[in-house]
């Protein structure tokens, strides 16, 4: 099963808030309202119109076995039974509307296909409406059951069902059409026959005892209460379509139908609904994750990784543009001294505001402020000549300087400072061989030239920016 974390990211097992709860409490409400007012016309004769059953079914097809695919998706995550039996209770549906509908007499025949006789498109809807109850109670049977008992496997149970169910479907067509004579006639004609009245009741029943045992079990996921307005909504169906009113065609057989679908589609919105907030909450984490793995923790700004990407990236498109790149090379001054006098607590906050000012010095939204390591830090320029970038870094050197972090142990005054190396190159392309060094690792020439001139900066007293020789840097096309 699912760690609790991972559950909670779905809404099948995500606790019903107040809000939801409400909304379901309304479409129910919503249900009762118009039955109560189709309830009095249910055996109003309406026109025949011989394309709904197509369509209303071929959408009730399509939703249930896009609810049953969704489903047994959660059941391969959380190998639950739960999640296991009620996919199974909707490919059941899914299929034997199938059937109903091939067999619908006047569709596709006169009579129906696959050797349907009079009875038996009203025995497959009582055996589909009486069938899908079944897969709810034990549904809710096997949840509340759950905690107790070990994750079922997936391989061999999803190919179990996948055959069981169609089988049990393929067995019920045997049954109402090559042994239809074994079942008492339930329709005369378009209208029903006074059998039909114990059949109709007995599914009726079962719809009721499944909304009781779901109750009685604990609505406490977004799926279970959903699937409590599904059962509503599945009794109105059966009331309408198939006790209150007269036979086919009439205003409760069209209603009746109307409110099946809707029945069908709630888990299959609620489902639906699910995969936008997973697909969201995947963005977000991935956002997330991304941040994680690019910021500097302490400094809040990036980091290594991060730099070295952007460094390549940049590296590539000045290349291609052939325009300047320049890359300033910082390290606070004597930053061991100040940890060894003051301690590894106030060397973080030192780095911290550094990392700041340095961030805040810039004003373009392309450069790139990093910490490369320890107490060094890089700032990536593009399109940026080597007469900008030492502007930029005497900017810095103030910056830090106007920190006022007294320091203590610093050679280059009594406050903290930093030293700044300025690289500048120009990538472009020749027609000669590349360099393997720079395949290996773009922009490797501009940091050296970056470290060799903080290697001078340093060399001549510290609290100041050096500037290395710009240069050009040819690869081959």
């Amino acid at each position: 099963m699912g760690t609790p974390q991972r559950e909670q990211a779905f809404l099948s097992t995500l606790p019903a808030s107040p809000r939801a709860q409400r909304l379901a409490w309304a479409v129910v409400g919503l249900s009762v309202a118009v039955f109560a007012a189709l309830t009095p016309f249910a055996k109003v004769q309406l026109e025949r119109i011989w394309a709904f059953i197509p369509v209303y079914e071929s959408a009730l097809i399509i939703s249930d076995l896009i609810t049953a695919t969704l489903l047994f998706g959660q059941f391969h995550s959380f190998r639950m039974r739960s999640l296991f039996v009620l996919a199974a209770g909707y490919l059941f549906c899914g299929l034997i509307a199938i059937v109903h509908m091939l067999t619908y007499p006047g569709v596709f025949s006169a009579t129906g296909l696959l050797g349907a006789g009079p009875q038996t498109t009203a025995w497959l809807y009582m055996f589909w409406h009486g069938g899908f109850p079944l897969f709810v109670i034990a549904y809710a049977l096997l949840k509340r059951r759950e905690s107790e008992q070990a994750p079922l496997a997936r391989g061999w149970l999803l190919t179990l069902v996948l055959s069981t169910v169609p089988l049990l479907v393929a067995g019920l067509v045997v049954l109402v059409t090559l042994g239809q004579h074994l079942l008492p006639d339930i329709m005369v004609g378009n209208r029903y026959s006074p059998a039909m009245i114990k059949v109709i009741a007995t599914v009726w029943l079962l719809s009721v005892a499944a909304l009781i045992v779901l109750w009685r079990c604990g609505v406490k996921a977004v799926l279970d209460m959903w699937l409590m307005v599904v059962m509503c909504a599945w009794l109105v169906d059966i009331a309408l379509s198939a006790m209150l009113n007269g036979g086919r065609f009439d205003l409760g057989f069209y209603a009746g139908r109307v409110f099946g679908l809707l029945a069908a589609s709630f888990v299959l919105l609620v489902l639906l609904l699910e995969s936008g907030l997973m697909y969201a909450h995947l963005l977000d984490m991935m956002e997330v994750l991304r941040r994680l793995t690019s910021t500097d923790a302490l400094t809040e700004i990036a980091n290594r990784r991060a730099f070295d990407q952007e460094l390549e990236r940049e590296w590539r498109r000045a290349m291609r543009a052939n325009s300047p790149l320049a890359l300033l090379m910082i390290d606070v001054d004597c930053f061991k001294r100040y940890n060894d006098t003051r301690g590894h607590p106030a060397g973080d906050a030192c780095l911290r505001a550094v990392a700041q000012a340095l961030a805040g010095a810039t004003r373009r939204a392309g450069d790139l402020v990093a910490r490369y390591g320890g107490e060094e830090f890089v700032v990536l320029l593009p399109q940026t000549t080597a007469a900008d970038a030492e502007r930029l870094a005497q900017r810095m050197c103030d910056a830090v300087l106007a920190l006022g972090l007294p320091h203590g142990a610093s050679l280059a005054g009594p406050n903290v400072t930093v030293s700044i190396g300025v690289g500048s190159v120009v990538p472009a392309w020749s027609g000669s061989a590349p360099d393997s060094r720079d395949d290996a690792a773009p922009g490797a020439q501009l940091v050296e030239a970056a470290d060799h001139a903080l290697y001078q900066a340093k060399e001549a007293g510290r609290n100041r920016y050096a500037t290395s020789v710009p240069q050009t840097v040819m690869h081959a096309a």
